[in-house]
């Protein structure tokens, strides 16, 4: 430990200027990625090893081996899959959070911090239309975040059925473009999908009660997923449609808000989510577009007690935490026990640009998404496959195969240009836009389509 405090000032020194050139980066530059698993493995055998190094030749390591195989989801450049485009205010909160080891698992370790997210909470389950019961606590991502809701959703019912559900499989209602992420909890769960059969891509109260009438048996049927922004197209379900449904068939209502949830912060897009405020519980990822860093999905009930009597974990040496009149243990209402405070640096960035900078913001993606499904439209090489309901254009180049795809985003990325990957729709490849970074711009997307010709 001698030779760690030794090192501690010029490690300080050396990762901070790091650090705050990375910040200073605008744009950040997009980078090219992967690089060949021999050539990285090969140098960095042997970086550990028995005796340390110094700091700043293992920086020089991280920069010049491991930071440039890895593409900057951060750049408004980086247009697939689902990008990310973290504030300098959260960024630089989140690295406080690291410096002080803050830990969010119980108010008796952590209320202030505790007390801060679920202040974020509160706005989003206010923006959902939410009741003020509604709570629940910030996981992980996404998939954290469905297996917490719907292990919830699992025992409420066979509390609610008793006897009926002993020895049952219970069953969900799940639409055909659901996140994969459903799919694998349910698998987790011991629980069956009844897929519907969608389309248009779109769950709709007409495409639920259609499978639903043709089932023999829905007795064991005990809960309905809707999607607000699906990964691959940003399509929103029938958000009110379902949840009345669902109310009138006594199902939980679970909304998975991954990518497009955020949307409801938006005023141009937010009748797109009418039919939220049903929801038992909902889940949307402020490290996709609050722009928050990774890894950070608020999770929230409309009766977090339900959560509550789900996920508490007894054990002698936790008994302490649950002793404290108004307490609230993340801890209590999600699968996790050790967690980051992963909320503050959306509290810290929130509080510091407003919410009117955030609703700009996430506007900003939608709309270019408008102007680009309008590229494409006049484009004669070119066809929009649908409308853009959020930030995701899909988009067929007449006359590609596979290959031209792939062919055409390896050089849209080897150039730097953009990170672009195609996509599957309906078993055919085609191009695929996902928009939002603030900052990326519509000439970028004139140039990305300059080289379909």
């Amino acid at each position: 430990m001698h030779q760690v405090d030794q090192t501690t000032e010029q490690m300080v020194r050396s990762v901070l200027a790091y650090a705050e050139n990375r910040l200073r980066m605008d744009p950040v530059p997009l980078d090219k990625g992967s690089q060949e698993a021999g050539d990285l493995y090969r140098l960095l055998n042997g970086v550990i090893r028995d005796r340390g190094r110094a700091p700043d030749e293992v920086l020089g390591i991280y920069s010049s081996v491991i930071a440039p195989s890895i593409i900057s989801a951060d750049s408004p450049r980086f247009l697939g899959f689902i990008p990310a485009a973290p504030t300098k205010a959260s960024l630089l909160f989140d690295m406080l959070i690291s410096c002080a080891s803050i830990q969010g698992i119980s108010w008796l370790e952590a209320s202030g911090a505790i007390a801060a997210e679920n202040t974020v909470l509160r706005v989003i389950a206010d923006e959902a239309g939410l009741p003020q019961s509604a709570g629940g606590c910030f996981v992980s991502g996404g998939s954290a975040g469905n297996l917490s809701a719907l292990a919830v959703a699992r025992e409420t019912a066979k509390r609610r059925l008793k006897e009926q559900a002993a020895g049952r499989r219970l069953r969900v209602v799940v639409g055909t473009d659901a996140h994969s992420s459903i799919v694998n909890t349910l698998r987790l769960l011991e629980m069956d999908a009844l897929v519907v059969d969608t389309p248009d891509h779109r769950l709709t109260a007409e495409t639920v009660r259609t499978a639903i009438d043709a089932d023999p048996d829905v007795s064991d049927v005990v809960a309905v997923i809707c999607t607000s922004g699906t990964t691959n197209a940003g399509i929103v379900d029938d958000l009110a449609g379902v949840g009345a449904l669902a109310r009138e068939r006594g199902w939980w209502f679970h909304v998975d808000g991954a990518y497009g949830g955020s949307g409801i912060f938006a005023r141009s897009l937010r009748p797109k989510y009418n039919g939220l405020e049903q929801a038992d519980s909902f889940i949307l990822d402020p490290h996709k577009w609050l722009f928050t860093p990774f890894d950070c999905c608020a999770l929230l009930y409309r009766d977090p007690q339900l959560a509550r009597a789900t996920h508490t974990q007894d054990a002698s040496y936790l008994d302490v935490i649950h002793t404290s009149d108004g307490e609230w243990n993340p801890s209590d209402y999600a699968y996790h026990l050790t967690r980051r405070a992963r909320g503050l640096p959306l509290w810290f960035s929130l509080a510091v640009y407003g919410l009117e900078a955030y609703r700009q913001a996430i506007e900003v993606a939608a709309s270019l998404a408008i102007e680009t499904a309008e590229l494409i439209k006049a484009a004669p090489q070119l066809e929009l496959i649908r409308e853009p309901d959020l930030g995701v254009v899909l988009f067929r180049r007449i006359g590609w195969k596979p290959e031209d795809y792939d062919a055409w985003a390896q050089r849209l990325h080897q150039d730097e240009v953009a990170f672009i990957p195609p996509t599957k729709w309906e078993g055919e490849t085609v191009g695929r836009f996902a928009f939002l970074h603030p900052d990326t711009r519509l000439e970028l997307v004139r140039e990305v389509l300059a080289r379909t010709e």
